[in-house]
């Protein structure tokens, strides 16, 4: 543990920003899931909708600097790639 009153203090900021980044980063993975498994069930209705969450959902993330730019557009990139080979 730290004893100098600076160091502490970044302990506990580094703790809420990491909490803070662990939720942006759980709700990013549930909205792709969502998309993952419409697109499994087959069902392109349900795949195109849950794809503007998860799309808006991986954006957000970018914009707090959870992503890299390129990994962003890499996953949304896979997203509709899989939206689109859906046969319907």
């Amino acid at each position: 543990m730290a004893n100098i009153k600076s160091a502490k203090k970044r302990i506990k900021v580094i703790s809420k920003k990491t909490l803070r980044n662990r939720m942006i980063k759980s709700q990013t993975k549930t909205a792709i899931k969502k998309v993952v498994v419409a697109v499994n069930a087959g069902n392109k209705e349900e795949a195109a909708a849950a794809l503007v969450g998860a799309v808006s959902a991986i954006d957000r993330a970018y914009t707090k600097g959870i992503f890299h730019k390129n990994a962003a557009a890499r996953k949304k990139s896979t997203l509709a790639r899989l939206v689109n080979g859906i046969n319907a």
